[in-house]
């Protein structure tokens, strides 16, 4: 029994396989039929699971306040991915990045250099990826910022780190439960409590 449609797949669709050596940063943009937001970790294609309702949430909630927040030479991305190198190139939930960096319509990847702040939310397929992989990868490409977002009683938990740029590893700069403020990359407060509130009519 196929377990495609349960997927939302066409029941014949065939599973891309992976040429030796396995895949590479062009190749995401050429596999036909690729579920949406699937990334590329040391040559092998990652899919997503279906989001849960916190995740959508919460990179509402984050997407918005950064949005409003950023300053003039700053934009902000949700899950578009990042080329690290030939064999990766992960996807963050939301992502800061120079405005200058920004192709046009037609651009599917951001170069590392140009990304400010990466930002993963935790949910249950990604645990490891995003506490430990694509950090270390993210360190690694030079992204100065990044935070982690896990769910602790139905609200966002923001664990914030910046890159020791001697050692090119993270180092925890705060853990924030119900309001986050912070003064690096920029000036930016959020009422973490807001992740189920919906703008008045007047905003």
């Amino acid at each position: 029994m196929s377990a495609a449609p349960e997927h939302g797949l066409e029941p014949r669709y065939q599973w891309p396989i992976p040429p030796a050596g396995g895949w590479t940063a062009d190749d995401l943009d050429r596999i036909p039929g690729l579920p949406p937001h699937g990334e590329l970790i040391d040559g092998s294609l990652v899919l997503r699971s279906p989001q849960t309702r916190f995740h959508m949430r919460t990179m509402r909630l984050l997407e918005n306040a950064l949005l409003t927040q950023v300053s003039d030479e700053l934009d902000v991305d949700r899950e578009m991915t990042i080329r690290i190198d030939y064999k990766n190139r992960p996807e963050p939930d939301i992502l800061v990045f120079q405005a200058e960096g920004d192709t046009g319509p037609g651009q599917t990847w951001h170069k590392p250099e140009d990304i400010v702040l990466a930002v993963e939310v935790v949910s249950d397929d990604s645990v490891e990826r995003d506490r430990e992989v694509k950090p270390r990868k993210y360190a690694a490409a030079g992204v100065r910022f990044f935070w982690r977002v896990e769910e602790e009683h139905g609200l966002p938990v923001v664990y914030s780190y910046e890159l020791d740029p001697a050692t090119h590893v993270y180092v925890p700069t705060g853990i924030h439960r119900e309001q986050l403020e912070l003064k690096e990359p920029f000036p930016i407060t959020i009422d973490l409590t807001a992740i189920n509130r919906r703008r008045s009519v007047e905003d």
